[in-house]
């Protein structure tokens, strides 16, 4: 990956909000047998276990439609890798099936620089909204007066 630190720490903000906020998370996991799963200091922020793909869309996979079809919002926040791959993949799908999409972009990345640039711009052309990880935090938390205010503000900078 480009920016391995970066990413690790913006998908780990992600998951801590996520979670002190109660909103649901879905972790795939591409071909873990050959690449590897989720790392364990991401996947133990979250109650959902990874859900092992071959497809590099998420939705070309029952397992995952089923738990994202199962939820009240249409809307679907993705980061994660690769960027030009599944993440491109997913997100495409996602606004081709009518989803409002989010990528976050300082929570993706690949492993050349110039993959994920191209990546979100083709995303962001396609219809799905480019946004960064403190831009996802605040949105979620709405104001300062929500009780997670504090600690997660603290956990972005």
């Amino acid at each position: 990956m480009s920016e391995p630190a970066s990413l690790i720490r913006n998908c780990t903000i992600l998951l801590t909000a996520a979670r002190e906020l109660g909103i649901p998370v879905t972790i795939s996991e591409q071909y873990p047998r050959g690449l590897g799963p989720t790392l364990p200091e991401l996947a133990g922020l979250t109650e959902s276990h990874p859900l092992p793909k071959l497809d590099f869309s998420c939705l070309r996979n029952q397992a995952l439609r089923d738990e994202l079809g199962s939820r009240p919002d249409d809307a679907l926040i993705i980061a994660g890798i690769e960027a030009h791959v599944c993440v491109l993949q997913t997100a495409l799908e996602a606004v081709g099936s009518g989803h409002a999409v989010y990528v976050v972009a300082d929570a993706v990345d690949s492993r050349r620089e110039e993959n994920r640039d191209r990546a979100l711009r083709r995303a962001e052309r396609a219809g799905c909204v480019i946004v960064t990880t403190e831009m996802v935090v605040f949105e979620w938390l709405g104001s300062a007066d929500a009780a997670a205010f504090r600690s997660l503000s603290k956990l972005v900078r």
